[in-house]
C-alpha cells in the first residue's frame, strides 16, 4: 500500500507536538516499510549554527517508525488505540555527516524482525542521492496511548 503525502496528517500519527516534530509527511507505507520527508528549518530544536545535531537524526528515525506503526495500527482496527513506542536499543548508528538547515531528509525504515511488541528496524536517512545516516534500532510498543 502506498500513501500520498497529502492524505496523512503526521500530527494524527505521533504523540509528539510542535516544536518536537521531526517529520513533515509520511510518503510511503506498506506492512514492512515506510518513508518520510522532513525539511530542516533554522528554528529546529536540534539545530545549532546551521547544522542538525545527531540527536535530531535519531529522533527523525524514531518518528518515522512511530508514524509507520501508528498508521498500521489505525488501519488494522478502528477501535484499537494507537500504542506509544519507545527506543530500547540503538544497535548500530553510522552518521556519515550531519544535515544542514534547508536540506530535505528522506528517511526510510524497514522492519527486519517483529516479535510480539518488539520491533527491530533498519533505517537510512538520505538527502538527495547521499546517504547520511544508517541505523538499526529496537523499539518496544507499550500499552500506553497518547490520549
Amino acid at each position: 500500500m502506498s500513501v500520498l503525502s497529502e492524505e496523512i496528517n503526521v500530527l494524527d500519527l505521533l504523540p509528539q507536538r510542535p516544536p518536537f516534530i521531526m517529520i513533515d509527511t509520511l510518503t510511503h507505507f506498506d506492512l514492512k516499510s515506510a518513508k518520510t520527508i522532513f525539511k530542516i528549518r533554522e528554528d529546529n530544536l536540534f539545530c545549532q549554527d546551521g547544522v542538525m545535531e545527531e540527536t535530531g537524526l535519531i529522533e527523525n528515525i524514531a518518528q518515522t517508525c512511530a508514524a509507520s506503526t501508528s498508521f498500521k495500527q489505525r488501519n488494522a482496527s478502528v477501535s484499537e488505540k494507537i500504542k506509544i513506542g519507545v527506543i530500547v536499543l540503538i544497535h548500530s548508528l553510522d552518521i556519515k555527516r550531519r544535515p544542514l538547515v534547508g536540506e530535505i531528509l528522506e528517511t526510510s525504515m524497514t522492519i527486519e524482525e517483529e516479535i510480539f511488541s518488539t520491533i527491530l528496524i533498519l533505517s537510512e536517512v538520505h538527502t538527495g542521492n547521499e546517504t547520511i545516516a544508517v541505523c538499526r534500532m529496537k523499539l518496544l510498543l507499550t500499552d500506553k496511548s497518547p490520549d
